[in-house]
């Protein structure tokens, strides 16, 4: 077993946002939470040393790499064509067999043919300065060691997704210093879920609490399948100070085999508010906490488990990441002051007097 498949493997406690090199993202913002006393499900990540003994294997002449640099992010037909490529030989080719061993094994700590969710986690993902939310792949409800492996190869592949590609090229983010994690994490069977962030997403306000939900699953709304429930809450008092009860058609549920379905909401459930006032006051809370532990906004998915599954009650949370619209806003240099109508006096009396000084 080389080094590297020894370092393939770190579960969220003993991880924290300054491994991100190590975990990505994703990985990285799962064991803050852990480490800040927040509650998440159980899980753990195959590490960027994980994804270099494999790349090391595949793409021992660095071939892929020098693909990926040379492309040009506005052509997007050769980009489309060199990226399918990539991602097809990714999928098919299997990792060594040692670091297949130390994944499944750790799939097994969790438990007996347990449904996880398989999550991309790139170490220059979800950072304050760039967000690949959605460039890269997620698999949900991913039972035994054969889903899982492959979900964890489709995941290594989607670090080629096109968008993804011509999104850091635009950024200049060196294909060397790029790496995949993946989280390996217990799923929740959700009763329902979504997002919140701490900053409203359409007015910046920095005092509320933004909560969007639907029944089952929150890939329904990540999908745009769905128009969730909002509700919007005063950070400070906890005053429940908006709600917009969406008619929710439809939900995503998991499927016995892997993977998740979707279901017809009932007709009297489709207008009910997912979330009870007391369940938004406790996301808040949560939402509260999770700001003060990073310090800035942030855009949180979170998950509420059925009443019948064991051990599990209250909020989940599936990750954390900083909000990055309105800090980019923030960022944008200021306007330079309006001309005023007597600027071009000043002008001209300054020209003059170094005209005269020179004549002198």
């Amino acid at each position: 077993m080389t080094q590297q498949t020894q370092n393939s493997i770190l579960w969220f406690k003993d991880i924290s946002l300054t491994d991100r090199p190590l975990v990505g993202g994703k990985g990285g913002s799962l064991g803050e939470l852990c480490s800040a006393g927040i509650s998440v499900p159980n899980g753990y990540v195959v590490t960027t040393e994980g994804f270099k003994a494999y790349l090391d294997i595949l793409d021992a002449g660095h071939g892929i790499r020098q693909k990926i640099a040379a492309l040009d992010p506005d052509d997007v037909t050769t980009l489309n064509t060199v990226t399918s490529e990539i991602r097809a030989l990714v999928e098919k080719s299997p990792p060594p067999e040692s670091l297949a061993q130390v994944i499944t094994e750790a799939y097994l700590e969790l438990g007996d043919n347990i449904p996880v969710a398989v999550r991309s986690s790139a170490t220059s993902e979800d950072s304050e300065e760039a967000s690949f939310a959605g460039l890269q792949d997620t698999y949900l409800w991913q039972k035994g060691e054969a889903q899982l492996l492959d979900a964890v190869r489709r995941c290594w592949a989607s670090l080629y997704n096109p968008e993804s590609v011509a999104y850091r090229l635009r950024l200049d983010i060196p294909e060397d210093d790029l790496a995949m994690a993946v989280v390996v994490q217990t799923m929740v069977n959700s009763r329902c879920s979504g997002v919140m962030f701490t900053r409203s997403p359409t007015t910046g306000d920095k005092s509320v609490v933004t909560i969007e939900g639907s029944w089952g699953l929150g890939s329904s709304i990540v999908s745009g399948e769905v128009t969730p429930d909002k509700f919007v809450v005063n950070k400070i008092t906890s005053e429940i100070t908006g709600k917009n009860i969406a008619s929710k058609a439809i939900e995503h549920l998991p499927d016995e085999n892997g993977g998740i379905i979707e279901r017809p909401v009932e007709e009297e459930r489709q207008v009910v508010s997912c979330l009870s006032d007391e369940e938004i006051r406790e996301l808040t809370a949560v939402a509260r906490r999770v700001e003060k532990h990073y310090g800035c906004p942030q855009d949180i998915e979170w998950a509420i488990p059925h009443d019948s599954d064991a051990n599990k009650t209250g909020v989940l949370l599936l990750q954390s990441r900083p909000e990055t619209v309105w800090a980019t806003k923030d960022k944008a240099p200021v306007a330079k002051p309006a001309a005023k109508a007597y600027d071009h006096i000043f002008n001209v009396m300054g020209a003059q007097l170094i005209k005269d000084k020179k004549s002198k």
